[in-house]
């Protein structure tokens, strides 16, 4: 940057957000801000809604995309055809946002050439491998990044485009190490890129994906962009990250517990947001949190389409004020792989040899309970995936017997649950529904009660726990603390 500056933000947009371009004009990207009200701000994109997903596999169905057809053996050329959608799919979103017609044929030609120089690079790529010498494996995570980083890029140069046709100078900051040479670190591509930036006079668009030699993709597959904002943040020095989503983070699914039962948090720590993550409800991804917190920058989230909302403010020096659950949230489908040994009983070795085994299959562990002959894990991942681990373990450990059940894990998260009041109105709040636990874990750290429950009462478990410790907690609270005293 060309002089330092103080006070800034750098906010990320998310992709449903993003492919609601207009109303993002009227909110968070111009709305009425004027002169220098619209510069300190730094934005990193994602690609619009659903690109990635064609590029490279849907994410919760599967379906292949144009990585998932190339990384296939039996895929031939039909990449090329799923290729050719996607070019569709981003002409059409350009026709979409640019009415202008010398505006769209500039996005096109952006977009054309990105696309073509991709098929050009894959083609070769395919020529190449054909030769024993060289194998397509070895290089399969670099054509993930290289096709991920098409929708990055679109997104980013056209928000750039728009914003200058409104008469705010914003300028596109390509980070995806298009026709580049070399590779640098995170951080040194970042802070080359923003070098001679003056953020008070330049509003920057940012590409979420990153090329750099730490490979994101390798680490945080499609969680890159958050990876990219906390690094933005951390090399400019910024006063605040920013996310904006198309929802508020609120004390629960209102689609469960009725939209006028849940409520905006409005400020926690990175403690809850690291336990949100583990349940699969990301304020942000936890590496990317780490940056943030290390570096002492507080993170918002924030609706996008209600811009006059202060939405919930994470810091690490956030404290509560009393003991209180601030969200009540679950997962379905959760295995629950029980491991028995009668001969574990003072016995090392067994914990190792059972988390190599999950690791080696890449199933992702939630939580995890122990005792004298049994340990317990409750496993997120593929049927096929468990089985697997399930046969390594059965070999290793030959007397063991090892049972499989699927499950719901319902959590109540909160920066102080300490005593044992929530414990014991959330017993009770369970109680009343007519729910009874499988198990029940309240753990030392006092952040978070995790509840085993049938797969049936998982919807059941949450709007319960939600009305007894957050709709109803005060007067619950005072009801428990008078009858103690």
């Amino acid at each position: 940057m060309t002089e330092k500056t103080t006070g800034h933000t750098v906010e990320k947009i998310g992709g449903t957000s993003m492919s609601r371009t207009e109303e993002l004009l009227d909110t968070v990207l111009i709305g009425g801000r004027v002169g220098d009200d619209l510069y300190n701000r730094i934005f990193v994109v994602s690609a619009y809604a659903g690109m990635t997903d064609s590029l490279l596999e849907h994410k919760k169905s599967g379906e292949p995309g144009v990585y998932a057809l190339f990384a296939s053996a039996e895929g031939g050329w039909t990449w090329g055809d799923a290729l050719n959608v996607v070019a569709e799919r981003m002409f059409a979103q350009n026709a979409a946002i640019f009415s202008d017609d010398g505006a769209r044929q500039t996005a096109d030609r952006f977009a054309r050439e990105r696309v073509e120089g991709v098929r050009s690079c894959l083609i070769d790529l395919s020529r190449l491998c054909s030769f024993g010498h060289f194998q397509l494996q070895q290089h399969l995570l670099t054509v993930r990044e290289m096709l991920a980083s098409l929708g990055e890029a679109q997104s980013a140069f056209n928000t750039a485009m728009l914003l200058n046709m409104h008469g705010v100078n914003a300028r596109f900051v390509d980070l995806t190490g298009w026709r580049e040479e070399g590779q640098l670190s995170l951080d040194a591509s970042i802070s080359g890129a923003f070098e001679d930036i003056d953020l008070s006079r330049e509003l920057p668009i940012v590409t979420g994906y990153a090329q750099c030699r730490e490979v994101l993709m390798g680490t945080y597959d499609r969680g890159y962009s958050e990876v990219t904002l906390s690094r933005v943040a951390v090399v400019t020095g910024a006063a605040e990250a920013i996310i904006h989503k198309e929802f508020h983070l609120s004390s629960s699914d209102p689609r469960i517990v009725g939209v006028d039962a849940v409520r905006v948090i409005g400020e926690t720590n990175y403690d809850v947001a690291d336990q949100l993550s583990n349940m699969g409800m990301e304020a942000i991804h936890p590496r990317a949190a780490k940056s943030l917190r290390q570096a002492d920058i507080p993170l918002r989230v924030k609706n996008a389409f209600e811009p006059e909302h202060e939405g919930t403010l994470i810091r690490s020096d956030l404290h509560a004020r009393a003991p209180q659950v601030e969200i009540v949230t679950g997962l379905q489908n959760v295995f629950a792989f029980e491991f028995y040994d009668q001969d574990m009983v003072g016995v090392k070795g067994y914990d190792v040899g059972i988390l190599e085994a999950l690791n080696r299959h890449s199933v992702w562990i939630i939580s995890k309970t122990s005792n004298a002959n049994t340990i317990t894990h409750f496993l997120k991942g593929s049927m096929k995936a468990i089985r697997r681990v399930e046969t390594d373990l059965s070999k290793a450990f030959p007397s063991a017997e090892i049972s499989l059940r699927k499950v719901a894990l319902v959590s109540a998260i909160g920066r102080d649950l300490s005593g044992t009041t929530v414990l014991l109105q959330a017993i009770k709040a369970l109680s009343d529904a007519g729910i009874e636990p499988l198990g029940v874990h309240d753990l030392i750290r006092k952040v978070d009660l995790q509840v085993v429950v049938e797969q049936a009462d998982f919807e059941g478990t949450i709007k319960a726990l939600h009305k007894g410790l957050i709709e109803n907690w005060a007067p619950a609270q005072r009801e428990t603390l008078h009858a103690a005293a």
